[in-house]
């Protein structure tokens, strides 16, 4: 008989990991400048880890190695994965590695890259993860931020494996004086790509809207993935009092602030760009061992189970609800078969409060009442069938029994605040 294996964790992952990635490709981030790509580009840094695989490719890289690698576009079939290895993966300037790499320096100096972050917002925490790179990860690391009224014009385009910045590149760069930018991480050690060790985790206190970073290597070496875990911060003076918005947004400062369960995706990916990609981009809990052993209905088709799973986001601006879109796109087999949604209006102190008691306290309404879910379908609800009508902080999100759902929208429209939106003025919460 099969031996069921513990999963082990070697340490305790930090809070800061359940605010959403304010730098991946998948919500516009990009890196605009780096000093030096010769083994592989920077441009890697923000991979949202869509990789390949073989599906009749013609390429003949892939038929050859039978590989899943980044080769074409005609052998794409997206998935989440970390970043990969193939040992006998090799470009004409060396060793094929999925992150960042520079040449071993033998110039004065050391190397950096500009991220422009796809969503502005308060950092709380990086991963620099190292995967992989393991006799050639980059010692030392320390990080900057800045926050730039208008984007710079330059950008990086095309393959830029074997290059190094210009000296048109290094005038443009040089024009943001990002060298004197506030440092959110000092000069840290950074440990190798092993996989007990590979993800460097450095929390931060840094109270001020981000829209650029600086990620400065020393001198040299590798680094397979940067992701920049905080909150979105929308400018909205320039938003409309007469215009809809999907308030739980991602881009718009939404953010998940608990959850029951999250075994197969985070429910975080629910307030995502676009639709998602597949089950992996939406949230999935585990089946839950207190289903009856015979499942029975109530009038509605609703079935009658005693457990539910849940996630609590907080919007990016409060505001009053007037549509709901909750998409099970990719979960066929595996959607949950109700859901309902509450909300609530909370101070930062009650938010604080929430949270130390695992919401079990609150003050809760309900906004959308039970509603039978069907498989693969975007389901929307009208203003007529919520039964809230007052301005709302926060939303509950419960699901029953289990199952998963990759999308959750949130039209509306802001209501005037006294002070700055919660977003824009609270530290980071301990989740």
């Amino acid at each position: 008989m099969a031996e069921r294996r513990a999963a082990v964790k070697t340490a305790v992952e930090p809070d800061f990991l359940q605010f959403n990635d304010l730098a991946c490709e998948t919500v516009g981030g990009k890196v605009i400048f780096a000093s030096d790509e010769w083994f592989a580009p920077a441009a890697n840094l923000l991979k949202t880890d869509l990789v390949q695989q073989l599906l009749g490719c013609p390429c003949e890289f892939c038929k050859h190695h039978e590989l899943r690698f980044p080769t074409c576009d005609e052998c794409v079939s997206v998935q989440r994965e970390p970043p990969q290895f193939i040992a006998s993966a090799f470009t004409e300037f060396g060793k094929w590695m999925d992150g960042w790499e520079t040449r071993r320096k033998r110039i004065p100096g050391q190397d950096w890259c500009i991220v422009q972050l796809g969503v502005p917002g308060l950092i709380f925490g990086f991963d620099v993860d190292t995967s992989f790179f393991t006799g050639n990860h980059s010692p030392y690391v320390s990080i900057q931020a800045g926050c730039l009224d208008k984007p710079p014009t330059f950008a990086l385009e095309g393959d830029r494996t074997g290059m190094a910045a210009s000296a048109s590149q290094l005038a443009a760069v040089a024009k943001l004086g990002s060298e004197a930018w506030p440092e959110l991480v000092c000069v840290s050690e950074l440990k190798p790509g092993y996989s007990d060790c590979c993800h460097n985790y450095f929390r931060v206190t840094f109270n001020h809207r981000v829209t650029h970073l600086r990620l400065n290597m020393y001198p040299d070496g590798g680094i397979a993935r940067l992701r920049v875990y905080g909150v979105g911060q929308r400018d909205w003076s320039s938003v409309s009092p007469h215009q809809d918005v999907d308030l739980v947004a991602l881009t718009n400062g939404g953010v998940c602030l608990g959850y029951s369960d999250a075994h197969f995706g985070h429910p975080r990916n629910m307030i995502g760009l676009g639709r998602a990609v597949n089950m992996a981009d939406g949230w999935e809990t585990a089946r839950r061992l207190d289903r009856p052993k015979h499942l029975k209905a109530d009038q509605h088709g609703i079935l009658q189970v005693p457990g539910w799973e849940w996630a609590v986001f907080r919007l990016g601006h409060p505001g009053v609800i007037s549509s709901i879109e909750v998409d099970t796109n990719h979960f066929k087999g595996n959607f949950p078969d109700s859901c309902r949604i509450e909300a609530c209006s909370l101070t930062p102190e009650e938010e604080a409060q929430c949270i130390r008691t695992r919401w079990n306290s609150g003050k809760w309404q309900v906004l959308l009442p039970p509603r039978k879910l069907r498989p693969h379908h975007r389901h929307l609800y009208s203003k007529a069938e919520l039964t809230l009508s007052q301005p709302v902080s926060h939303i509950r999100l419960i699901i029953s029994p289990d199952g998963g759902v990759s999308r959750l929208r949130l039209w509306g429209r802001p209501t005037p605040i006294a002070a700055a939106p919660a977003n824009q003025q609270r530290p980071a919460s301990k989740l």
